[in-house]
């Protein structure tokens, strides 16, 4: 039996259908990712699941006794409270009387209190009663299990370290089911590798909604996609899924013009003159009217949003350029003697944990920081767009044309005059929604009207921070391709994997100490010139231990002399790497495969274990042989 079965489910907002006789069904185990262009009811679907709401129509069955819970996406309703009391909140029954135990318990300090010793008491029977302390234990081992303090408070957290308390209060009711909406929107790439590996490795079944394609990638074992009402469900991964998906829409696109050329011929005949209305056949009358309603009733793909920056002058050659500038608060250095060169056309990648100063390093640039020492050149003819993860550029009491046209009609787009609100078409926003303020906006739709509005002002610079929060799949992969068709410079901040490596040419890293290091390339290739990361080290041999990898870009300790064993190390890795990404890409085919799925649950275990093993091995490989070189030549170079 499934976990979870919809059968003809339906829901609709008003006119809006969001849901039309949908069937689904989750068996237990699997991890499911859910896509869908915003607005589409991704997140109502959740809603539905969780019993949040009702349907209109059909059923919902969950097996018996299965639990289900839900990562909040925000934090709003539970701010101020301590970490154990998020976390127990998760246990409806008897979440609220273990955490007022353990205040109270916290707050007896000696016992000379005799009412809160009561007090104590009184919560210790009504624990006891209903089986308190097994839930207060299990409490206790999701947050050792997630590495949380239960004492801190949660509201002084970061992003990351909320979005884990909230995790835990999902998992601490042990769900057969776990739902997660747009689970990395604001993580680092440290915490999105984290809870990766957490929904990899979840025992329980998993129903997420993502835009981040790596994190699908790793993490889906199957792709269902809501679109226009209907839910589809495709068993394969992700990139097999696209190409699928592109092959339905052009049938679909096909099947559309005949049905449409069709009914243009019949609405031709039905118009002939009096002598074919005398004599027309009543029954191509009837298949007449058949084609009209099946072309009212058919539901056309919503159109893609449409990006353009407007084209401005050639900035000069070089945009930025630094030396030795250092930057700090409260006397602690964020960014400590920075030499970099940025020049036109150049596409740049800030990759760094949160808070570790990546927004400061843009506002360094951009001169609305001074350095505390050293020195900071801007080029000239700099015209920037400047895209701003707080949205700060938006103000919330204006309207949604007021933000773009600041109170105009018309706006200048490409040399041309349009009236804004079919610019703001093209951003899929209705004519009913000009006049809304931007308060009533939600995430997605602030960020598209953003972009609308940037893309109004003449750039040779574009500064992205963090531009893909909250963007539906298909948004997201139009704005790279535009940002990859951009002729100026640009400077992304993102904790998009995908995106990255998609768009940019080199990456600047904040690696601790307030040190930011340049590396050729995107996140992938970052990864791979730092050298294997500090689990896969764990793993090394002995020797390679010993030796090291090859050195971070910018550093200047001389690799050893090479022994004779490590010089025929030198000689065999070629051959060793080509065996290793010739395997990788033969078991990459294979989970390609849309019958991969379908094997023992096992079976699939074990590739998928042994992708990764291959992903790892392949990474030392690429390390070592990198040292090895590095060293061989300087050796060569060496006076004798």
């Amino acid at each position: 039996m499934s976990l979870l079965r919809f059968d003809k489910v339906s829901l609709a907002f008003g006119h809006h259908d969001l849901l039309t006789a949908v069937d689904f069904t989750i068996d237990a185990g699997e991890k499911v990712c859910l896509l869908g262009r915003n607005g589409e009811g991704k997140s109502t679907l959740l809603k539905l699941i969780s019993g949040e709401l009702a349907p209109d129509d059909g059923t919902i069955r969950l097996r018996s006794g299965a639990r289900v819970a839900c990562l909040a996406q925000t934090a709003d309703a539970v701010s101020g409270n301590r970490v154990f009391d998020v976390v127990a909140s998760g246990l409806p029954e008897t979440g609220a009387l273990i955490g007022e135990y353990q205040e109270a318990a916290a707050t007896l300090g000696d016992g000379s209190d005799t009412r809160a010793a009561a007090e104590l008491e009184r919560l210790q029977h009504e624990l006891e009663a209903g089986d308190g302390w097994r839930l207060n234990q299990r409490v206790g081992t999701v947050l050792s299990r997630l590495a949380l303090d239960g004492t801190a408070q949660f509201a002084a957290l970061s992003g990351g370290q909320q979005r884990r308390v909230l995790l835990a209060r999902a998992l601490v009711c042990e769900p057969d089911l776990l739902l997660l909406d747009e689970p990395t929107n604001h993580l680092d790439i440290e915490a999105i590798a984290w809870l990766e590996e957490f929904a990899r490795e979840f025992a329980g079944a998993l129903l997420f909604v993502s835009h981040d394609r790596a994190f699908v990638r790793r993490v889906a074992t199957r792709i269902c996609e809501l679109d226009r009402g209907k839910l589809s469900s495709w068993e394969t991964d992700y990139d097999t899924y696209k190409k699928r998906k592109l092959a339905q829409l052009e049938v679909e696109a096909r099947e559309a013009h005949q049905a449409d050329k069709l009914l243009a011929q019949e609405e031709a005949w039905v118009r002939q003159g009096i002598k074919a209305r005398r004599t027309r056949n009543e029954g191509r009358v009837r298949a007449l009217e058949a084609l009209r309603e099946k072309r009212r009733q058919r539901r056309e793909q919503r159109a893609n949003v449409s990006l353009r920056v407007e084209d401005a002058e050639v900035s000069g050659r070089v945009v930025f350029e630094t030396e030795h500038a250092t930057v700090g608060f409260d006397g602690k250095p964020v960014i400590a003697d920075l030499s970099l060169r940025i020049l036109r056309g150049d596409r740049v990648g800030i990759i760094g944990p949160n808070g570790a100063g990546k927004s400061t390093l843009i506002r360094l640039l951009l001169g609305e920081l001074p350095p505390d020492s050293g020195r900071v050149h801007r080029g000239t003819k700099l015209q920037i767009a400047y895209f701003d993860q707080r949205r700060e550029q938006l103000d919330p009491e204006r309207t949604v044309m007021d933000s773009v046209a600041d109170g105009n009609q018309r706006v200048r787009i490409n040399g041309s005059d349009r009236h804004v609100a079919g610019y703001l078409r093209d951003f899929l926003f209705p004519p009913q929604r000009l006049q809304s303020p931007v308060s009533s906006l939600s995430g997605g739709e602030r960020n598209r009207l953003l972009l609308a509005r940037l893309f109004t002002r003449p750039a040779n610079l574009l500064v992205l921070d963090e531009p893909t929060n909250d963007l539906d799949v298909e948004t997201l992969e139009l704005l790279e391709e535009l940002v990859a068709d951009f002729d100026g410079t640009i400077l992304l901040v993102s904790h998009d994997r995908a995106f990255l490596d998609n768009v940019v040419t080199s990456s600047l890293v904040f690696e601790g100490n307030a040190t930011v290091t340049e590396y050729v390339g995107g996140y992938s290739d970052w990864l791979r010139q730092r050298g294997p990361a500090p689990a896969a080290r764990a793993r090394a041999k002995p020797a390679a231990e010993s030796r090291g990898a090859a050195p971070r870009a910018g550093g200047t300790a001389k690799p050893p002399k090479l022994s004779y064993k490590e010089n025929r190390e030198l000689e065999m890795l070629p051959a060793r790497i080509e065996a290793l990404e010739t395997e990788l890409a033969n078991l990459q085919q294979a989970t390609s495969d849309a019958d991969f799925y379908k094997q023992d649950k096992d079976a699939i275990k074990i590739a998928l274990g042994r992708l990764e093993e291959l992903a790892a091995e392949l990474e030392l490989a690429y390390a070592r042989w990198e040292y090895l070189d590095a060293a061989h030549h300087a050796s060569a170079k060496s006076p004798r």
